[in-house]
């Protein structure tokens, strides 16, 4: 299936893939395999996965809200992720997001606001997509 992964900065990931798999808002996980039925959903803050056609590496993006479209057919779908901020693992400033990291835990610990937890999801995020652990 052809998948678009889309910032409004750039196309991050354009290609065949055998499996994406995304965590959409109230929905949890979902994994989307060619011939998918036709989907709209909203992404939460999570990782998305890409399963290239034909081999090689799952590509891992940590994505910070948007939505994912599923369309076409059994024999021709289509998979588009729309995201305002989505980072490939590979792009990752992992010092930046263990300081963002450090600094959303040190927030919390003296007032507790939704921005700062947040802020933590977010960093948590891009750790786990760098492949480092976020603890």
């Amino acid at each position: 299936m052809q998948v678009e992964l889309v910032s409004p900065e750039r196309i991050l990931w354009s290609g065949q893939a055998e499996m994406v798999i995304a965590r959409t808002v109230g929905g949890g996980d979902i994994a989307f395999l060619p011939g998918h039925a036709p989907f709209v959903g909203a992404l939460g803050t999570g990782i998305l996965t890409v399963r290239p056609a034909g081999g090689g590496a799952d590509e891992k993006v940590a994505v910070h809200g948007g939505f994912v479209e599923v369309s076409g057919t059994a024999e021709s779908s289509s998979v588009t992720v729309l995201s305002d901020v989505a980072e490939m693992a590979s792009q990752i400033d992992v010092e930046r997001a263990r300081r963002a990291k450090e600094q959303a835990e040190l927030h919390l610990r003296q007032e507790h606001d939704t921005e700062a937890e947040a802020a933590l999801r977010r960093a948590h995020v891009r750790l786990e997509a760098a492949g480092h652990t976020p603890h």
